[in-house]
């Protein structure tokens, strides 16, 4: 699949991604307030993830601008985007976002996909910084880290006795969550996470068998059914899974699963939920890729696969820029993970 994230377009997603995490409004708020005191502006409890319309997408923004000064150093806000970054990784501003999440609303609030962006966030710098020339990025990395360290703890807390996913198509779906955490785990070595995480996976979802669901829902970015594949191949050696495969989607090539393997339409990228159709698009593509980079070239999937990651790419990609900010504040996000994956 030929990149489409020339140095042009690169940095357009970099000025989108500096705005967003500099933009005070709109933004929306989820917390539960008990008293009219807990009415407070969302900077007061988020100093570093207040903005960008919401606390995950900004952690996933601020990762965008990080993984392209790391791939394209070159570009032309590049400087302006590490100030951005000083600015807002501070050592003050994440050690009030760590206080948040040790109190009794952290252990929920934002799981587990804002979570999983963090994790994704903390092992970029940290990578970076290991690098010739990431200094900088260590500076982020170890102000971050106590932010880090609480999520950490939660997630390890929260697999431990989670008995069953959610598989939905929004921010609540565990696999794709699931997902960003095993590979940041595995970059930066952290065998515990990737054990813990693992346990969970198979316990969630290595029984599964027939898929049946019927997708895609009005307000789905991503599919129960491809996230879930994506997070098994990660946890299961290749015999094992395509066995798991061959059991949980027997019919992949069935009429009945058109409607997964091909583009649906976005009747107005511009409405909130219809910007999250157009995110399906990408984020099915790269759940089809992975997927059609484990398979056998002979096994019967593997076309269909590599063919349904180019038309979903193609499909998505014409989305991500000019539908205004319900659209602006989190495509670009997926179109880089798409195109330069992350870590």
């Amino acid at each position: 699949m030929a990149s489409r994230l020339d140095d042009d377009t690169a940095a357009r997603l970099l000025s989108v991604a500096l705005e967003n995490v500099l933009r005070d409004h709109p933004v929306h708020w989820t917390h539960l307030i008990s008293s009219d005191e807990e009415l407070v502006p969302q900077s007061e409890l988020h100093p570093v993830f207040a903005r960008s319309y919401d606390w995950h997408s900004c952690v996933h923004q601020t990762w965008l601008i990080v993984r392209l000064l790391r791939l394209r150093p070159a570009l032309a806000e590049a400087a302006r985007a590490a100030d951005v970054l000083d600015s807002l990784l501070t050592v003050e501003g994440c050690e009030k976002e760590a206080e948040f999440f040790r109190g009794p609303r952290g252990g929920y609030w934002e799981r587990p996909y804002g979570w999983a962006w963090l994790f994704v966030l903390d092992a970029e710098l940290r990578l970076w910084a290991a690098q010739l020339g990431g200094e900088r990025a260590g500076t982020w990395a170890d102000a971050l880290r106590p932010l880090t360290e609480v999520l950490r703890a939660r997630w390890l807390e929260w697999t431990g006795k989670a008995r069953w996913p959610v598989r939905s198509g929004v921010h609540s779906n565990t696999a794709f969550a699931a997902g960003l955490v095993l590979d940041s785990a595995r970059a930066v070595g952290d065998t515990e996470l990737v054990d813990a995480t693992t346990a969970a996976v198979v316990r969630w979802y290595g029984a599964d068998a027939g898929y049946g669901g019927f997708e895609p829902n009005a307000s789905d970015f991503l599919s129960p059914a491809l996230t879930e594949i994506d997070v098994m191949r990660r946890v299961l050696p290749e015999p094992a899974f395509l066995d798991w495969l061959a059991a949980f989607l027997p019919d992949l090539d069935a009429p009945r699963w058109s409607v997964l393997r091909e583009p649906v339409p976005v009747d107005d990228p511009s409405d909130p939920h219809g910007s999250h159709i157009s995110g399906l698009m990408l984020s099915r593509a790269a759940a089809w890729r992975s997927l059609a980079a484990v398979l056998p070239a002979e096994h019967p999937y593997r076309g269909i696969a590599d063919e349904a990651a180019r038309t979903h790419a193609e499909d998505g990609w014409r989305y991500v820029f000019g539908y205004g900010y319900a659209a602006d504040h989190w495509l670009g996000t997926f179109a880089a993970y798409l195109d330069v994956g992350a870590l």
